[in-house]
């Protein structure tokens, strides 16, 4: 038995929708009392730290329409359907940068958000870094900008809260514990 093991007695979805879908479960708690979960299913995804042979970091800025603002973050993007995290870690890297990568290494995975959804990260540093002659595009509704940051420029980033989300915080984090 899985210490603090909630059983679920009923699951109803919600939504389904694109990347996520949503449901309600009814679960009987270790106590024996009855609760509800709300909880977000995802694929999963990838976060890329793509390090140039200068040692400055590969960004991008976007829009994050649920913050209605834009961000700066490492490249990353969600697994389809039987895709291998390694498969989508070189095709986000290319599709985001125009960058391929000679070196690509596993770094971690975490789950983002536990307390109401199964989305875990795969994140992994590309090193080597050499530019596509004709790398494959963005996804249609995708508009980003690329940024090369030095480490410290990246922390004072995180400071003025312009990476402002958790995967490029733990590689900036990262990276300064490794470099």
């Amino acid at each position: 038995m899985k210490k603090f093991e909630e059983k679920t007695i009923n699951s109803k979805k919600i939504f389904e929708g694109r990347v996520i879908s949503v449901k309600v479960d009814e679960v009987t708690l270790p106590n024996g009392n009855i609760s509800t979960r709300e909880l977000v299913t995802h694929p999963g995804a990838v976060a890329i730290i793509p390090i140039t042979n200068e040692g400055k970091i590969v960004l991008v800025e976007q829009y994050r329409k649920p913050l209605e603002r834009s961000i700066i973050e490492i490249p990353a993007g969600k697994l389809e359907k039987g895709e291998k995290p390694e498969y989508t870690a070189i095709r986000e890297l290319e599709e985001e940068t125009g960058y391929g990568s000679k070196n690509f290494t596993f770094v971690q995975s975490f789950a983002t958000s536990p307390g109401f959804a199964n989305e875990v990260i795969h994140v992994y540093a590309a090193r080597d870094l050499y530019r596509i002659e004709n790398p494959a595009s963005l996804d249609e509704d995708e508009f980003v900008e690329l940024l090369e940051v030095t480490l410290e420029e990246a922390e004072q980033m995180i400071r003025e809260e312009r990476i402002y989300d958790a995967k490029t915080v733990f590689a900036i984090m990262w990276m300064k514990n490794i470099f």
